[in-house]
């Protein structure tokens, strides 16, 4: 039986997938640490960013997120979920898509859910994806290195920064965002 090159890309981009995750899956003390580093180096890029995190009601953050596809593609990575600064919770987050990508890219993010009710309505999900169960906004830094004064008024804001690798697609839609058991 011949399988179309098509269904032998996705089982391919899967299984690399699955390896990127295995090979990235650290211990929660780990993670812990790749997170203050993350905040930190978050925190230096723009003077705005410690004050907007000291406005969220939550903010999750994954260190390293990897993205790898040949046509087929998937991300994976883990972070966790803070309240008030402290750690609540551990999260991964997946996407998949098909279309034009090849490549292989890191990347860390960091999402702010600045009004109490956009985090009860992630927290009480089972698994929260973005453009389905919330619009999220894609924050990019003005000529100056100053956001729209407008920003803190959106309930979710999305950062993406420190790329590595080779893939021009940073979307969000599409990723799904679950509780780590």
């Amino acid at each position: 039986m011949k399988f179309p090159r098509f269904l032998v890309s996705i089982a391919l981009v899967l299984a690399g997938l699955s390896a990127v995750a295995q090979s990235h899956a650290v211990s929660r003390t780990e993670l812990d640490q790749q997170v203050i580093t993350t905040v930190t180096t978050f925190n230096a890029l723009n003077a705005a960013n410690r004050d907007l995190a000291a406005k969220a009601a939550g903010v999750l953050v994954f260190p390293h997120v990897t993205k790898a596809g040949a046509g087929v593609a998937g991300e994976y990575g883990e972070g966790v979920l803070q309240v008030g600064g402290k750690t609540v919770d551990h999260y991964s987050i997946a996407a998949g898509s098909v279309g034009l990508t090849l490549g292989v890219a890191n990347h860390s993010e960091i999402i702010m859910f600045m009004t109490r009710e956009a985090l009860d309505t992630f927290v009480a999900s089972e698994g929260w994806s973005i453009g389905a169960d919330a619009e999220v906004l894609v924050v990019k830094t003005g000529a100056h290195g100053e956001y729209d004064s407008m920003l803190d008024k959106k309930p979710i804001l999305a950062f993406i920064f420190a790329e590595k690798g080779l893939m021009g697609d940073l979307s969000l839609v599409g990723t799904k965002i679950s509780k780590m058991k």
